[in-house]
């Protein structure tokens, strides 16, 4: 395993005075509100904007859709992709980034074409409920669910481990709803795009580097037991 330290992941992007702290990032999440992660410039060099899985309701989905214009998935962690018994979309992943996107999924009951905003936002509400098993989905259908490496950033420095560490680290159920940001003639948004949409929308952007750096910083290596929690909770 490739364990970053926190001084390079904190040097290595980080442009001071423009962006969120990780602790504001996480606090964004606590109260229910969209945010945008940016990963290394090594890497994908890609900003998505982030909300966790319990707050991404018709509202949020039809703004991914209009505004940031990129694949709308759902980050989740392999216990949960386990518990809906979904298979992985390929049998070997040969991506250079390893992403770990499950075949896609739709709510058995409560939809329609599964395409619409209320439809997405319905699938990924049932894929998260603890209660909800196998039969309630279906597939393929129009969300895609990725899978977490165990360990989150620390692990894997992507967007799929961001989402599930903030949601967790925030107090809610480990899950996200993830979408990166284009520009409007089509072409992925670099940082200096990220933070003038960002400004336009009032939305706040960090790193995935401080992220792993605030981590290290409270010794949060290993994922603890999320428990049970809520939404609701986390917001008191």
């Amino acid at each position: 395993m490739n364990i970053m330290t926190p001084e390079f992941q904190r040097t290595k992007t980080r442009p001071d005075g423009t962006v969120a702290s990780a602790a504001e990032i996480i606090e964004e999440a606590r109260q229910g509100r969209m945010f945008i992660l940016v990963d290394d410039e090594d890497r994908e060099n890609e900003g998505d904007i982030i909300i966790p899985a319990c707050f991404a309701d018709a509202d949020v989905i039809n703004f991914m859709a209009r505004n940031a214009c990129g694949l709308i998935c759902l980050a989740i962690t392999r216990e949960r992709a386990e518990a809906l018994a979904l298979p992985p979309m390929a049998p070997v992943t040969t991506a250079p980034l390893k992403t770990a996107f499950t075949v896609s999924i739709e709510a058995r009951q409560g939809v329609t074409t599964g395409i619409s905003s209320h439809d997405r936002a319905h699938t990924i509400a049932v894929a998260i409920d603890p209660e909800a098993g196998p039969s309630d989905l279906v597939m393929p259908g129009h969300v895609f669910p990725i899978v977490a490496r165990d360990g989150g950033t620390i692990t894997r420095p992507g967007h799929t481990e961001a989402a599930v560490d903030v949601a967790r680290l925030a107090g809610l159920p480990p899950s996200g709803v993830i979408c990166e940001v284009m520009n409007e003639d089509g072409t992925m948004a670099r940082l200096p795009d990220l933070m003038t949409f960002a400004r336009r929308h009032g939305m706040k952007v960090g790193t995935i580097a401080d992220l792993i750096a605030h981590r290290f910083a409270i010794g949060d290596h290993p994922f603890p037991d999320a428990g049970a929690a809520t939404c609701h909770a986390a917001m008191r």
